[in-house]
C-alpha cells in the first residue's frame, strides 16, 4: 500500500465562478498545490530538481473526474499517492476531498525533463527511492 500525502487548502473566492461553485480548472491548481507538498515531503523539492539535477517533472497527461462540487469557503483535502513508476516517469493518483465527500479523482502522468531543453530524462536514482519508497516499494 503506498502513502498517502495530505494538503488542505481553502475555496476562495477567487477560485469560483459566479454562482460560488469552483471553476472546473482550478481543481487542476488544487491538485498542483497538493502534488508540490507531496514530492517536497518525499524529499524532492522543485527547487532541488533544478538546481541540484537540472531537471523536473512535467504533466504529461491527467484523467479528471469530476464527482461533486466544491464551493466558496469549503475546506478541502488533496490527498496524493504514487501508484506508478518507471525510469523516467511516475504516475500518481490524487483526490479531492470535503470532509467525506469525494468531489474529484485526477490520474497524473509525470515525466521527468531537463530544464534547458524540455528534452526526456532519467529521473535520479535518488528519486527513484524515494517515490518508490511511497509506493510500497522496498
Amino acid at each position: 500500500m503506498s502513502d498517502i500525502f495530505q494538503y488542505r487548502l481553502r475555496v476562495y473566492y477567487q477560485d469560483t465562478d459566479a454562482g460560488g461553485i469552483v471553476y472546473h480548472a482550478n481543481y487542476l491548481n488544487f491538485a498542483e498545490r497538493g502534488r508540490t507538498e507531496a514530492l517536497r515531503e518525499m524529499g524532492i523539492p522543485h527547487a532541488e530538481m533544478v538546481t541540484r539535477y537540472g531537471i523536473m517533472f512535467v504533466v504529461r497527461q491527467v484523467k479528471i473526474d469530476y464527482q461533486r462540487p466544491a464551493r466558496i469557503d469549503d475546506e478541502l483535502r488533496v490527498e496524493t499517492r504514487v501508484v506508478g513508476l518507471g525510469g523516467a516517469s511516475a504516475t500518481l493518483r490524487q483526490e479531492i476531498w470535503r470532509d467525506n465527500d469525494s468531489l474529484v479523482v485526477l490520474h497524473v502522468g509525470l515525466a521527468c525533463a531537463r530544464f534547458a531543453d524540455g528534452k526526456a530524462a532519467r529521473m535520479p536514482q535518488a528519486w527513484q527511492a524515494r517515490l518508490g519508497l511511497a509506493l510500497g516499494q522496498e
